[in-house]
């Protein structure tokens, strides 16, 4: 509505039958008021410190989750129901990337699995709650690695000054990387022990975590060794069109000097 000067007011249309039929226009007072910059700046960093806050709540969360699988291990339901009620609450992320405008971060890969591991865990700590065979490694685990994790979000959610001490952002994907692999071969040998633990969800924790090490794997692929490959000094070149000697481009000098 705003494109030139004439689409910031709006123009209403009466008929006065008083002035031999005449049109006349009057101003009328804009619909819409512009969002101040300074209102903007408050909003942004009112989501910033409210991202602070909550990267260090789950920072502090999933060490008391550590904590108590680790203290309570075979008798573990009561922090079951916590670590499940923790998916939920990290659906927080999602909703951050939302108001952020951060929608490259919704990817597949996001999308499934904050989706998934809310149902996973909610038949998980109704049905086989707890117990040494599958609960508890789990659970462990991943609270584990999400301190780490959101030690990494919280820390850059401070600012550009911390960037410089982030640079272990491939090991983190590595480390959740790790424990779908630990997940996996202790659910494969839950198969064949003698453990109380249902066979048909060995079988589904076993599929879902091969489905994670997939889209886990593909991430590390093309954030780590994919663009590392693309940014080395033997792909960057400029082509150089040399249409007078019939070739389109060159991909290096050495061709050039071979012409030469």
């Amino acid at each position: 509505m705003c494109r030139n000067s004439v689409d910031n007011i709006i123009f209403s249309l009466s008929w006065n039958e008083n002035s031999d039929h005449n049109l006349h226009f009057y101003p009328v007072t804009p619909l819409v008021t512009p969002v101040s910059t300074n209102s903007l700046a408050v909003l942004k960093f009112n989501i910033k410190a409210l991202l602070i806050v909550y990267h260090f709540s789950m920072v502090c969360l999933s060490a008391y989750m550590f904590y108590e699988f680790t203290a309570s291990s075979w008798l573990a339901n009561e922090v079951c129901w916590w670590f499940y009620f923790s998916k939920v609450i990290e659906l927080t992320d999602t909703v951050f990337f939302i108001l952020r405008k951060k929608n490259n971060q919704l990817t597949f890969l996001h999308v499934y699995h904050h989706g998934t591991m809310i149902f996973n865990w909610w038949a998980g700590v109704k049905y086989v709650a707890g117990g040494q065979c599958k609960s508890f490694l789990i659970g462990l685990i991943n609270s584990f690695v999400h301190v780490v994790m959101y030690m990494y979000y919280g820390l850059a959610a401070l600012g550009p000054q911390m960037h410089k001490y982030l640079w272990w952002k491939h090991y983190l994907t590595s480390l959740q990387l790790l424990q779908f692999f630990i997940v996996t071969i202790h659910t494969a040998v839950n198969l064949y022990a003698d453990c109380e633990f249902p066979d048909s969800m060995n079988i589904i924790v076993l599929g879902y975590a091969f489905s994670l090490i997939a889209l886990f794997s593909n991430f590390y692929y093309q954030n780590y060794i994919s663009k590392k490959t693309k940014m080395s000094p033997y792909n960057l070149y400029t082509p150089i069109p040399l249409w007078s000697l019939g070739i389109e481009t060159l991909q290096c000098s050495s061709d050039l000097a071979k012409l030469k």
